[in-house]
């Protein structure tokens, strides 16, 4: 659809499968609509459609149902400020020419303006229709206008009962009146459906059942029947409720108030007005109020709620933070990067709602069986109410009595509940450990993977040289590398900042240095208490002096071992060297085990030089394919695949997009930038390795809990309709195995809200 338009809307009410797929059919039949997306979960739903579509009468629709719905629109824009680039985890550090160092001394303070969103907001439509049953329930579940309804409902049967007792003449219309007290709105909610173009709702199955054992006078237990269904539909909204709470609740852990920075003074504001470019100060203890960077102070900072990392994390000056996270030890100034509804936590509960309304394909098929499922039911349900009599002369009440009971058995909500509320719980509980997966299909393609292919800096590696070796020739190992920071002070270059790190950690003095050059292609020289000093390649340090042999070997050792090598010379003289690389992840080894335990095969893809890449998957044990162009590790990708492998691809989602792209699963690691959430169809925010073989494990318990929860709905059914045909359970006991199904299957797919280990 050209100039298609996509708007969406939070719906109230929504506790099963069933629920969304009356929604979903109702809206499809609208005019203008191209296609529509609902989740039980999240309670909402996507709708794409022309722009002529009234919005007004999507509302009036849902509510007639009984199901209000709220349009949520974006606020209106204004313009901020937002920071200039910054080099981040997706910046490519690779290759290393020499030892080429760009000095900038100073700060470049540039800012670009665009157009920022400011929240959301929910706007109401389809206002004037009341009178549903399927209202959210703002507090405990007795005050929900479903409660209140099954508490009347119950009181009514009771006091039927009790009349009963007392008046046993009037006891069948006792029960007459404590049956439509919850019929009435149910079978209001039936009539409604239907119209709207889903005849065979639970609604409906429900009404014939009750209205048929009227007939037979069975009118105590259509009213016990009624009154169980209401019970069923109330402990399903619980449920639902639960696992809705599970995503919502990581808004929650955005503070709503910030200390703003202005004019040196500080006041506190809402958290959801800072701009892009505002200076907050957060105290020790507190939550961090919005993403940023800081400009001021040194802390621990407790990422868990944000990465799931369970220890704590030092930043400074530079570093980035996310909101939502704990403060420590020590006041900090940021600078906020991204507004409220931008911020990781935001978009991690927008990707996570998306892929919610993104149907797995074994949820897809179900929808899809049970189309041909219900319809059967009824079919099954009139043949045995009417065969048995016509053709064997049996008792009409008694087959017909039956049939009923068959047409609650065969309500299909548990079954239709099976595969979303455990792929819904997956999602959420991978979310609460910093896992992303763009929807059930990306879910369950995870636990079929046979094959990774890893990218290796920033996925394997930290993204990020450290100096490694010190060797001192003609000065200490101390000179060595207090000297060489003084010619790093101010550059940018990687190993320059390799250089610096270890400097501040190992508390060195820096001497002051002057005249500081940027040899192009050979290193760095300047003056220090009046001597010339040079850092650069060992090639270039050998055109200025003899390199003993000893000395040589000891430098090609380093390289062989796949580190970057800087010389330095002070004067005339061998000072010493220090050798730099980027280090594997620290949990790398460990992850690719784990890996290669759920029998998957490992290899790593890189663009580096063949030397380094070697020694790196030496270190790993994992097979390596070097000096790579982006089309090369496409290529690679589509061998493994053409050799029968499932193939996943990660890397940082910018460089090695025609892979990810290729793959059959895409993984951005760490970061989690825009353009890594945007690009793959999975992500580890925080960028272990060893994250990958717990999102395939959560893939694998979750295809389990689906198969458990199918063996439940069906089993139940199965069990319930050979006990029924012969004699020995009746219509409440069909109810509770239609409802206690369902129960049962939503409680079991909320077993996977459990922590991840």
């Amino acid at each position: 659809m050209d100039n298609a338009v996509k708007t969406r809307f939070r719906v109230d009410g929504m506790d099963c499968a069933s629920c969304a797929n009356k929604i979903d059919t109702a809206v499809r039949r609208m005019p203008g609509i191209a296609d529509v997306s609902v989740s039980v979960t999240t309670g909402t739903m996507t709708v794409l459609h022309d722009g002529t579509t009234d919005l007004n009468a999507i509302g009036q629709k849902l509510s007639g149902l009984g199901y209000p719905a709220r349009e949520v629109k974006a606020a209106p824009e204004a313009s901020t400020a937002t920071p200039a680039h910054r080099h981040g985890p997706d910046c490519n550090h690779e290759s290393h020419s020499g030892h080429d160092h760009g000095h900038h001394h100073g700060h470049d303070h540039a800012h670009a303006h665009g157009d920022q969103d400011h929240g959301e907001e929910e706007v109401a439509v389809g206002e004037g229709l009341h009178g549903h049953d399927h209202a959210v329930a703002e507090g405990p579940w007795w005050k929900s206008r479903k409660g209140r309804l099954t508490i009347v409902s119950g009181a009514a049967l009771a006091a039927a009962y009790a009349l009963g007792h007392l008046v046993p003449a009037i006891e069948t219309y006792a029960f007459i009146a404590a049956l439509l007290v919850g019929l009435l709105p149910i079978g209001r909610r039936a009539v409604m459906a239907a119209l709207a173009g889903t005849p065979f709702s639970i609604e409906m199955l429900m009404t014939i059942a009750a209205l048929g054992a009227l007939f037979i006078d069975a009118t105590e237990e259509a009213a016990a029947v009624v009154f169980l269904f209401l019970v069923g539909e109330l402990l399903e909204g619980v449920a639902a409720g639960r696992a809705r709470e599970s995503i919502r609740s990581l808004s929650a852990l955005v503070p709503k108030t910030a200390l703003l920075e202005e004019g040196g003074k500080t006041r506190e504001v809402a958290a959801n007005s800072l701009a892009v470019g505002s200076v907050i100060l957060v105290r020790p203890g507190d939550r961090i109020s919005a993403d940023g960077v800081i400009l001021s102070g040194d802390a621990t900072i407790d990422e868990a709620p944000v990465t799931g990392e369970s220890v704590p994390v030092r930043k400074a000056v530079g570093d980035p933070v996310f909101a939502g996270t704990i403060n420590g030890d020590a006041a900090l100034r940021i600078r906020v990067t991204a507004q409220a509804e931008d911020n990781t936590i935001a978009r991690v509960v927008r990707l996570v709602e998306e892929a919610q309304e993104s149907k797995a394909p074994t949820e897809r098929f179900i929808d899809r069986f049970s189309r041909y499922y219900t319809p059967a039911v009824v079919l099954v349900a009139a043949l045995v109410a009417v065969i048995p009599p016509l053709l064997a002369g049996a008792g009409w009440n008694e087959w017909i009595y039956k049939g009923l009971a068959i047409l609650l058995i065969g309500c299909p909500c548990a079954l239709v509940i099976s595969t979303p509320a455990a792929i819904a719980a997956a999602l959420s509980s991978g979310a609460r450990r910093g896992l992303l997966m763009k929807g059930g299909a990306v879910l369950e393609g995870l636990g079929t993977l046979t094959a990774i292919a890893f990218d290796k800096t920033g996925t394997l590696t930290q993204g990020k040289p450290v100096v490694t070796d010190i060797l001192p020739f003609g000065k200490t190992g101390y000179e060595v590398l207090a000297l060489s920071a003084a010619l790093e002070v101010g550059s940018s270059h990687p190993l320059a900042l390799a250089i610096l790190e270890r400097a501040k950690d190992d508390a060195v003095e820096i001497p002051s240095a002057t005249e500081l050059r940027a040899l192009g292609g050979k290193g760095v020289s300047a003056l220090i208490d009046g001597v010339e000093v040079f850092l650069g390649s060992p090639r270039s340090a050998a055109e200025r002096v003899n390199l003993p042999l000893a000395h040589s070997r000891a430098i090609a050792a380093l390289n062989d071992d796949g580190k970057t090598v800087s010389v330095l010379l002070v004067g005339n003289l061998l000072a010493g060297a220090i050798a730099m690389r980027d280090e594997p992840r620290a949990d790398a080894v460990e992850g690719l085990e784990r890996l290669k335990k759920a029998g998957i095969k490992t290899v790593m893809l890189t663009g580096d030089n063949r030397r380094t890449a070697t020694a790196i998957a030496a270190r790993l044990g994992i097979e390596v394919h070097a000096e790579l162009m982006p089309e090369d590790k496409q290529r690679i990708v589509r061998e493994l695949q053409s050799q029968g492998f499932i193939t996943a691809k990660i890397g940082d989602g910018i460089n090695d997009a025609p892979a990810l792209a290729a793959a059959d699963i895409g993984i951005a690691m760490g970061g989690a930038t825009d353009v890594a959430l945007e690009t793959a169809d999975a992500a580890v925010l925080h960028g272990r390795v060893g994250d990958i073989a717990l999102m395939i494990d959560l893939s694998r318990r979750t295809m389990k809990n689906i198969v458990q929860n199918i063996t439940i709905a069906l089993g139940l059914k199965a069990v319930f309709l050979v006990t029924t045909i012969i004699g020995i359970t009746g219509l409440w006991p069909a109810i509770l195995a239609d409802t206690g199904a369902t129960v049962l299957v939503t409680m079991n797919a909320l077993r996977l809200l459990r922590p991840i280990r």
